[in-house]
């Protein structure tokens, strides 16, 4: 079943950038976001590699098949090596419809110091609501920490190992999104607004973490 992104997906993810790099989530030519536009096949429209997400233009936008193999584009345009991240969030969570990766200050200092214990620990905050699934206040989150690297096979194969046996049918994901070391966040959502919702959820809530901990005991 194929959806055809049309020129709606493209105009609402080049917000997404607009709005990401403005509020310094995005900078650089760092990020990337996707769309899944079919699910049998799996393929995904991304963004290019190397593109300025505050500036992004209708052609600076490709498609892969679930292995990132690019399947149309503009010439010159090709994806990030990350984009077999994006695949795999789609491959193993039927639900997802949008998969937004940032690189903002508060999630990659939090990434750094707490990729030891292997996950950042968000507890008792009101905004945990944002999150799908979450109706109280009352609960915590295990945002899941991966240690960095540029081998996107080793990293993805990492990933799915964690994932493996979870059950992602459930009313309440049992993960919301993802850290890389001293990198960033992936998050998802069953469509782009919802996937954007969490990356300002997530972010905010990063934010409370940290700045809680720079306080007095």
């Amino acid at each position: 079943m194929t959806t055809s992104p049309g020129t709606d997906a493209i105009d609402h993810l080049r917000a997404i950038g607009r709005e990401f790099h403005a509020r310094s989530w995005s900078l650089g030519t760092s990020s990337n976001y996707s769309v899944v536009t079919c699910r049998d096949p799996i393929e995904l429209l991304i963004t290019a590699s190397g593109k300025d997400k505050s500036a992004l233009g209708h052609d600076d936008f490709v498609r892969v098949d679930a292995t990132g193999r690019l399947v149309e584009g503009p010439p010159g345009r090709t994806s990030s090596a990350e984009t077999l991240l994006h695949c795999l969030v789609a491959e193993l969570m039927p639900s997802v419809g949008a998969v937004l990766h940032t690189h903002s200050v508060w999630s990659t200092l939090l990434s750094g110091t707490d990729l030891a214990r292997g996950s950042v620990r968000i507890e008792g905050y009101e905004m945990l609501k944002g999150l799908a699934g979450i109706g109280t206040h009352d609960t915590f989150v295990e945002v899941p920490v991966f240690a960095n690297t540029q081998d996107m096979t080793e990293l993805a194969g990492r990933i799915r190992s964690r994932f493996a046996g979870l059950d992602w049918s459930a009313a309440r994901p049992p993960v919301h999104g993802f850290l890389l070391a001293r990198h960033g966040l992936y998050t998802w959502g069953r469509d782009l607004a919802e996937a954007r919702r969490h990356v300002e959820i997530h972010e905010f809530l990063f934010e409370c973490v940290a700045r809680g901990r720079m306080l007095p005991a």
